[in-house]
Formats: structure tokens, sequence, C-alpha cells
């Protein structure tokens, strides 16, 4: 499982000394127990929610947001978010700078991300995908009306549809630019009359003395070397969610507009929390 964006400079090395390695076994415990713990009540409960709700989960997402929330908690990490999350089903679309960010985005917003359809067969990540109702995809343009009925019908459930437009993660010092393919799905029927984007930008601040790129998760970069690394930092930083005013898709006349709208508020929201000196 790796990131495919690539940056001129590469990672430094992961080192990881004795009191690094007790960090990880207690963090990585704790979050061991938390997850497995809230997974098998998630996964109860969906028994009670499919017959009586199908689509709807009117319960376990309060799980994966505990989840998340106590997960910052466990790590270290700090979490501040500033706007009004929307209100209602709807679709939300921001910068992919982590594995990260799956707490992140979910640590106050209860949403449903989109992911490509290979993801429900990676170990362990896929389990956890389709336990917390991911909706996967292929990419593939024949499959694009099949998407968006899949969209409609979720949306239709109240959910809110977590989308990210640059394809692949970064560094979390920039953002790339947004890929409007996705986006076509909002202007069809029934979406486009009624179906608000709200775009949100998520900025990493690296625990002192180290690179600004600390959390950020690109190119080869393997997961499991990265979660080492995160769980063994002796001091870690924080992450700021920014949710920008949602956008009106009828007011858009075409997916590339909606697109380069969305992603100009991302980038400003970035760019507006992230000093200067960081880049």
């Amino acid at each position: 499982m790796s990131a495919t964006w690539d940056s001129d400079t590469p990672p430094g090395p992961i080192m990881i000394g004795p009191l690094g390695w007790l960090r990880v076994l207690g963090r990585g415990a704790a979050l061991i127990g938390l997850i497995a713990v809230c997974l098998a009540l998630l996964l109860m409960l969906r028994l009670i929610e499919v017959p009586i709700w199908g689509q709807g989960r009117p319960i376990t997402p309060f799980i994966v947001q505990f989840v998340c929330r106590n997960a910052f908690r466990i790590m270290g990490i700090g979490f501040s978010s500033h706007g009004t999350p929307m209100q209602g089903p709807g679709a939300v679309v921001a910068n992919h700078s982590s594995w990260l960010d799956i707490f992140s985005l979910n640590a106050r917003k209860r949403i449903y991300f989109v992911s490509k359809a290979e993801v429900a067969n990676w170990p362990g990540i896929g389990l956890l995908a389709r336990a917390t109702g991911t909706v996967f995809i292929e990419r593939d343009p024949r499959q694009a009306r099949a998407q968006t009925e899949l969209f409609a019908e979720r949306l239709a459930a109240g959910h809110k549809l977590l989308f990210f437009p640059e394809g692949t993660s970064t560094d979390g010092l920039r953002v790339l630019p947004f890929k409007s393919t996705l986006f076509g799905a909002f202007f069809a029927d029934p979406l486009r009359p009624t179906l608000r984007v709200q775009p949100v930008s998520v900025i990493y601040h690296a625990p002192t003395g180290q690179p600004a790129r600390f959390y950020g998760w690109w190119g080869d970069m393997e997961f499991g070397p990265h979660l080492l690394k995160t769980l063994a930092a002796p001091r870690q930083g924080r992450v700021e969610v920014v949710y920008h005013k949602p956008l009106i898709v009828a007011a858009f006349g075409n997916r590339k507009a909606l697109a380069s709208t969305a992603e100009a508020l991302v980038r400003a929201g970035l760019e507006a929390y992230l000093p200067e000196a960081e880049d």
C-alpha cells in the first residue's frame, strides 16, 4: 500500500530508538484495542441498522467519529477546526496528504469516503473501509451512470460523501490540480438541482524540530514504516481542518468550473493556515 505522487526531494530515513519503540508499542496497542472494540460494536449494531434503515446509518457513524477523535488523543496529535460543517446530505471535497486524513476528516464531521475499488481488497484497511460504509467505484467511464445512481442512493440516505479530487496524497504542503471527472456526477439528475459541495482544507503542522512534511505520505512511502514513524514521535504536531462555505452545484455551468472553484478554496485554506515558514 503506497501513495503515488512523488517529490524531487526524497523523504529522510526513518530512525527509531529504544524509547521510540516503547512509544510504538504503547500507542499501537491502545490504537489496536480502540479500533478492535469499536469495530466489533459497529458490526453488531449494523445487524440492527440494516434491516430497519437499509443504507441509513443513524448510530454507527458516531462510533467512527469516536474512534477518530480518540485516535488523535492516543497518538498525541492536536486537533482543531474552523468554519461550520455542512448540515444535511451532500458531497465533501478535500486535499489529500496522508492516511491520517481518515481521522482528520471524520473527527468532527460524519462522512463516507469514496475510494477506488481495489481498496476493498487491501488487508485490514479493506475490512475497515467496508465496515464504515466507504463507497467503492471503478475508474471506468463505462461505469459513470451506475456510479451516479449509487451516489444518488447514498445521498438520499442522508450521507455526506467525501472525495479526494487530487487523486493521490502529497507531502501536505501543496494542493494538486483537482481532477474534474467525478464532479461530473454531481450535474446529473436528480443530483444537480439540490446538491451542495463543501470544500475542506486539511493542514498538518509538524512536531517541533521535524521537517514540515513530517505527516505527508507520498511517492513510494509504505504505510507500515510511516505509521511506525508517527507512533514513535516523542513530540507530536497538530492538524487543522477548515470548512469552507458549501457550493451550490446548480450555480455552476459545468464540472470544470465547479472543480476549479473548489480547488481554489481548498488551496487558499491551506495557504492561510500553513505558515510561510513551513513551506
